[in-house]
């Protein structure tokens, strides 16, 4: 699950991946195997039980598996690390709540509580390697949906082949409203470049700005200002 749960297990990669991202026909941004053996946690993580019992309760954790054993749903208060194509990469911080998974074991979305400073609310759907929709409430009050467009599966040969996770994307639409409750709603062009704007102004006007690729304003209709 911007940054929703696997992003917040995956934060570590942002400050590594510095390659020009999004390039023309180039081969997208991708963490190396480096970065990869240092965020795994578990390279043959649990993702069956061989013997269920129809119903796995424990204190901190409860378990929903299907007919072939495979866990297809977890509620903890201390969720999983994600699971990406059967590796089990570490996450931030702990968050509590529920993770669903698909029929290979791989997190697929949650939802739950973050445990930050001041608390943070989290829901996410995934593509199989990266957040797909994401919705965050920040402890400041903000609140921020996005969706992100799915990036290349690539795979990793020195890593059995499995997905590589945390490939470069862009975030083509992001609703926002901030902590002193301006609203506004962004769309992104493939290179991850806000484009156009919507918001409300200060004085309560509806506005439309028009961005260039250096995330400068190059036109805005604000009808009512004017």
């Amino acid at each position: 699950m911007m940054t929703t749960f696997r992003m917040a297990a995956l934060s570590a990669l942002a400050t590594i991946l510095t390659a020009p991202a999004f390039a023309q026909d180039a081969e997208p941004k991708r963490p190396s195997l480096e970065v990869l053996n240092r965020i795994i946690q578990d390279r043959a993580p649990q993702t069956r039980i061989e013997d269920p019992d129809h119903e796995r309760i424990s204190a901190r954790r409860i378990d929903i598996v299907d007919a072939d054993g495979t866990i297809r749903m977890t509620l903890s208060g201390e969720t999983p690390a994600p699971i990406i194509d059967g590796i089990q990469y570490k996450r931030a911080f702990n968050v509590a709540g529920l993770i669903l998974y698909d029929d290979k074991g791989s997190e697929r979305g949650g939802f739950g509580t973050a445990d930050v400073e001041g608390g943070m609310a989290v829901l996410a759907l995934d593509h199989p390697a990266m957040d797909a929709i994401g919705w965050r409430v920040s402890p400041d009050g903000s609140v921020a949906f996005s969706i992100n467009q799915a990036p290349p599966l690539l795979r990793e040969p020195a890593l059995d082949n499995a997905l590589v996770p945390g490939v470069s994307t862009a975030t083509r639409l992001q609703l926002t409203v901030a902590a002193d409750g301006t609203p506004a709603v962004s769309l992104s062009d493939k290179n991850d470049k806000p484009r156009i704007r919507m918001t409300v102004t200060e004085e309560g006007f509806g506005s439309i700005q028009f961005l260039n690729a250096e995330g400068e304003v190059i036109h805005s209709i604000t009808p009512e200002a004017d």
